[in-house]
């Protein structure tokens, strides 16, 4: 349990200073949730949340206030049915003060905000989404203010510009609908509020994450914010003060109830106690909650048993965001066959639940958690420069500021194409190196390739809105995977190369393969390696097969690196060649670097494109490069 406490000043807590409550002020308790998505669609933590909440509620000391921080209607596997109904209905059993109108609210289209506002029997916020007139729109409230107990809150919701807009297709200013700078509008609001309301306390819900909460707090220059409950990131971030603000977030899907104890006495917090409250299996499940959602499960077939995986499909944020999956390959691979496309691309945020599944049983709703948008699969014709142009859209480098936030990314899972991506600013390309069934990608060449319809419109920052269509399924992506899998009965997908990341490159090299003896490679390394992770060494042939490094020795004093790898293995690789062929290989290896610091790579990565001759007559031993023997 975190303990923390604070003095007044200006109306708010001075952050770091912990002081005991000496009067006999109000103890205010304010419990919130944020990103129940997934869970909305599941008979598991979203019901114990709603038991969970009641029974914190019987427990307060005083007078209870309940809010969310927003992206709570969706993405769900219950969407194509229920949409917003599901969750809004087990929602309204909860009785919660305010929600914040997050990016996932947006999931059903601008229009249905009015629909789910007037299903909900509690206010959406949106303070700094403003109308021409300067009022909410469709249904949504600037402000709340309720009284318990004789203390007066002032409730307030604030969105991000660029994540709402990033993360949803939505044209705001073709709606009427401005987005107002939420480090200027909070503050100004919250003082409106203490001014004018009489408030004694002051909420923001801030769909924004934890860092842009953050910057709320310390753009709160008069103190008037005493909580920011933060939402979007999904980060499980316990109640603590910056600039004199407490920030919390609950993580995401129903993990999590933050429970925070405000000391309120002559119209200011006086002290303040906060923790994270697990939602755990031990709890039990509200009946009505649980009610709700089977009662929308029984519509559609989410339980039935698909198929069944002998690997473990990845479906986790850190995985897909970063690097090439499992069950992305599955899902992409499922599209491009529904298509008969030559590629498919699939944004990584458009697979969800967070999860890991199998080995073992696959479910409708498994695969529902995963793809919970109502996306159908586009076919777009896009030519080798367009594509290529696609592609780099969705990296994101070590040196941006999102880099140095989360790390790089390549962020999307792709089928019938392979590349290498460079995540750094001084590249010349951010990706290259492009093949498209197994062939080099030209540039002038046209390609059909198969994504979701979010992405077709351009939305997660894709250059596609303008890309001429060839074919719209009108068929839910999730149900073409589930129609892959139930075709294929077992299935046990794999990673195989087909996005490779780069760092820096050792030179290039020529090699001889005819299944005798062994490549034996020595190259010149960058300046910024320190030391190399032997057992990461692979040569890897365009049709993602792979080899293994026998023999890895780096001279850190002579800056070289020796690789020796089996040509008889290397021969199977390159299986269809025939005498004479040259094939590209690359050799590909981790490595310490005195230059890069990665937040979900272990390591950097080294890349050497090898041109190797495949040779199938007579017995002469391998060779190379200067070095090879």
């Amino acid at each position: 349990m975190l303990r923390a406490g604070g003095i007044v000043l200006g109306g708010s807590l001075l952050s770091g200073s912990v002081t005991a409550d000496d009067g006999d002020g109000t103890t205010l308790t304010l419990l919130s949730y944020n990103d129940i998505q997934t869970a909305a669609a599941e008979d598991e933590d979203f019901p114990r949340l709603v038991t969970l909440i009641e029974e914190r509620r019987a427990a307060a000391d005083g007078p209870v206030v309940v809010v969310g921080g927003g992206d709570q209607v969706g993405p769900h596997a219950l969407s194509p049915i229920s949409q917003w109904r599901a969750p809004v209905d087990v929602l309204n059993e909860v009785e919660p003060d305010a929600d914040v109108i997050g990016n996932h609210e947006f999931d059903y289209g601008f229009d249905a905000i009015s629909d789910v506002t007037a299903d909900s029997e509690f206010p959406w916020l949106a303070t700094n989404l403003v109308t021409d007139d300067g009022e909410a729109f469709d249904g949504t409230e600037s402000t709340q203010v309720v009284d318990r107990g004789g203390v007066g809150i002032g409730i307030i919701g604030l969105a991000d510009e660029g994540a709402t807009t990033g993360k949803t297709n939505i044209d705001f200013e073709a709606e009427g609908v401005t987005i107002e700078d939420f480090t200027e509008t909070g503050p100004a609001e919250a003082r409106r509020l203490r001014e004018h309301e009489d408030v004694d306390v002051v909420v923001a819900l801030a769909h924004t994450g934890v860092p842009d909460a953050k910057a709320l707090a310390e753009a709160d220059a008069d103190d008037d914010i005493d909580v920011i409950v933060a939402g979007d990131d999904e980060l499980d971030y316990p109640p603590q003060t910056t600039s004199g603000s407490i920030v919390s977030e609950a993580e995401a899907r129903a993990n999590y109830l933050s429970e925070i104890e405000l000391t309120v006495e002559g119209g200011e917090v006086t002290s303040w106690d906060g923790e994270l409250i697990e939602v755990t299996d031990d709890i039990a499940k509200d009946p009505t909650a649980s009610q709700i959602i089977n009662d929308y499960r029984a519509e559609v077939s989410l339980d039935s048993v698909i198929a069944e995986t002998e690997t473990p499909l990845d479906a986790t944020f850190s995985s897909n965001y970063h690097r090439e999956t499992n069950y992305g390959n599955l899902i992409t691979d499922a599209m491009r066959e529904r298509t008969d496309a030559d590629v498919a691309i699939t944004n990584a945020g458009g697979i969800r639940s967070d999860a890991v599944y199998g080995p073992g049983e696959i479910t409708g709703g498994d695969v529902f958690n995963t793809l919970p948008f109502p996306n159908t699969i586009v076919t777009l014709e896009l030519t080798g420069a367009e594509l290529v142009e696609t592609l780099a859209s969705q990296i994101v480098t070590l040196e941006s500021e999102t880099g140095q936030e989360f790390g790089e990314e390549v962020s999307q899972q792709v089928s019938g194409v392979r590349f290498e991506w460079v995540p750094h600013d001084d590249a010349e390309q951010l990706v290259r190196d492009v093949r498209v069934g197994g062939e080099a990608l030209e540039a002038d060449a046209t390609y059909e390739v198969a994504v979701n319809n979010f992405i077709a419109d351009g939305g997660s920052g894709y250059p596609l809105e303008d890309k001429p269509v060839i074919e719209d399924t009108d068929e839910l992506l999730a149900t073409s995977v589930v129609e892959y899998l139930r075709e294929r009965d077992t299935v046990a997908p794999t990673v195989e190369g087909r996005m490779q990341r780069v760092d820096r490159d050792l030179p290039d090299a020529a090699v001889t393969v005819d299944g005798n003896g062994k490549v034996v490679e020595q190259f010149d390394t960058p300046d910024d390696v320190e030391s190399v992770a032997g057992d990461t060494a692979a040569v890897w042939s365009p049709d993602g097969e792979h080899v293994d490094a026998e023999h890895v020795v780096f001279d850190e004093d002579d800056e070289t690196l020796v690789v020796r790898a089996d040509d008889g293995a290397l021969a199977e690789t390159v299986e269809d060649a025939e005498d004479g062929d040259e094939v590209p290989l690359d050799l590909y290896v981790e490595y310490e670097s005195s230059e890069f610091d990665h937040v979900y790579f272990e390591r950097s990565r080294l890349n050497a494109d090898l041109a190797a001759t495949v040779r199938r007559r007579g017995r002469s031993r391998a060779c190379g490069a200067p070095g090879s023997h």
